[in-house]
């Protein structure tokens, strides 16, 4: 995709086309660092950022900048500029979280998405602590669009853990886990689970 996505990028050198391909770089850029020696997933958080392929972060961040340089902002150079947010921060404490809100409010605008809104509440969590991220996924499951979506439940549970309250975390938890069909995602959420103290 990424070999595609580069002859794309020559052949119609278009803002989106440079977003898309932006996107994918960055992406990729972390996948060593994505599971552990066992296979289990490791957050973007916790994860060991020097595994992180330096060169196709300093070719995904030309791109967002050349793709954001152009006016035609798309949803794809949207996201990439976000995925380049995390890849310029130097550990996970020194993201900027307030210039993700930001980027995640543009991008609502330009494809609105019950997974986008998902995202920036777990955005606007990082940057305004999980209480505030809670009541945006509540507001959201109160919706039901995203009912179904274990993602939107293991957020919640995760709130609730930082937050303290356990027993509504453990609840979000074992809903997470009813819904997850990822074996990796399944051992993930059960060892959170598993953390929580009674």
């Amino acid at each position: 995709a990424i070999r595609l996505a580069r002859l794309l990028v020559q052949l119609l050198p278009d803002a989106e086309v440079m977003g898309l391909l932006a996107l994918m770089l960055l992406h990729e850029s972390r996948r060593q660092a994505r599971t552990s020696a066992n296979g289990d997933l490791v957050l973007l958080e916790e994860q060991d950022r020097s595994l992180w392929d330096q060169g196709l972060i300093r070719e995904g961040l030309v791109l967002v900048k050349r793709a954001l340089a152009s006016k035609r902002i798309g949803p794809y150079t949207l996201q990439a500029a976000i995925a380049a947010v995390h890849a310029e921060a130097p550990s996970a404490g020194e993201t900027d979280w307030a210039q993700i809100v930001a980027l995640y409010d543009l991008l609502l605008r330009a494809e609105p998405s019950p997974i986008i809104e998902l995202n920036r509440a777990v955005a606007v969590a990082m940057r305004d602590g999980p209480a505030k991220g809670l009541e945006l996924v509540d507001a959201l499951l109160e919706r039901g669009e995203l009912a179904q979506y274990h993602l939107a439940h293991a957020t919640r549970a995760d709130f609730c853990r930082r937050l303290g309250r356990n027993a509504d975390a453990r609840t979000s938890y074992e809903r997470a886990l009813a819904l997850a069909k990822q074996e990796q995602e399944w051992r993930f959420l059960k060892r959170r689970l598993s953390e929580l103290e009674d």
